[in-house]
Order: C-alpha cells, then sequence, then structure tokens
C-alpha cells in the first residue's frame, strides 16, 4: 500500500535546500523571473515617463484633447488601466507557465521523489 504523502514540516532544511537547488525549481524561479523582470521594468519606465512628463512637459500634458479632458489625464488614467492589464497579464501566465511546473514540483515533493533532493539521492521515499 502507498504511504500518505509527506508533510511539508517533516521535510528537513536540508531537504528544502536540496529541493531548492534542483532543475525543476530552477525552472520554476526562470518562469517567474521571466515575467517579473520585463514587466516591472516596462512598467516602472512608462510610469517614469508620466512623471518626467507633468514635472518637465507641461504644456504637453495641458494639451486639451476633447472638452476638459487634457493629454495628462488621459496619461494618468492610463497608470491605472496599466496596473489591472499587468495583473490580468500576471494571472494568465502564472496558469499557463508556472502552476503547472508548481503543481509538478509539489507532487514531487510531496511523493519524496525531488531529482537531486537528499531523499531522491537516498532513494529513502517517505
Amino acid at each position: 500500500m502507498a504511504e500518505p504523502p509527506t508533510p511539508a514540516a517533516a521535510i528537513t532544511a536540508a531537504e528544502w535546500e536540496s529541493i531548492q537547488a534542483g532543475a525543476e525549481f530552477g525552472r520554476l524561479r526562470r518562469a517567474v523571473r521571466s515575467f517579473i523582470f520585463p514587466t516591472t521594468v516596462a512598467f516602472l519606465t512608462w510610469y517614469l515617463l508620466y512623471v518626467l512628463m507633468a514635472a518637465f512637459a507641461r504644456p504637453i500634458m495641458n494639451t486639451q484633447v476633447f472638452g476638459n479632458i487634457t493629454f495628462g489625464l488621459i496619461f494618468g488614467l492610463l497608470q491605472f488601466v496599466t496596473t489591472f492589464g499587468i495583473a490580468v497579464l500576471y494571472a494568465r501566465y502564472a496558469n499557463r507557465k508556472m502552476d503547472p511546473l508548481a503543481d509538478e514540483l509539489r507532487d514531487d515533493i510531496e511523493s519524496g521523489v525531488t531529482t537531486g533532493s537528499a531523499r531522491g539521492a537516498t532513494g529513502g521515499a517517505r
């Protein structure tokens, strides 16, 4: 009869370090970083452009597009749109790329079959 999954609390610190050094965890970390870093740089650049234009390009920002709606107001509201857009993109990316890797890693940890882990190296599943 198969043993029940090992609770995470029963895994030693050395085993966690081994799991973190493993290939599966590395793939998960790369998947996270491949979205987070470029998106953060893009958003901060976009935000900094808004701040700099508000400070140094007042004539452009005060240009009325229609009625009392100025380019600066539209630009500022687009910051919110961008924030929500990034949240949606992140959720989709996580569901498609990160969650399958995390599920696979969790299943391996719970079954005691982690590549490169202390348990996997000794063959001793709990």
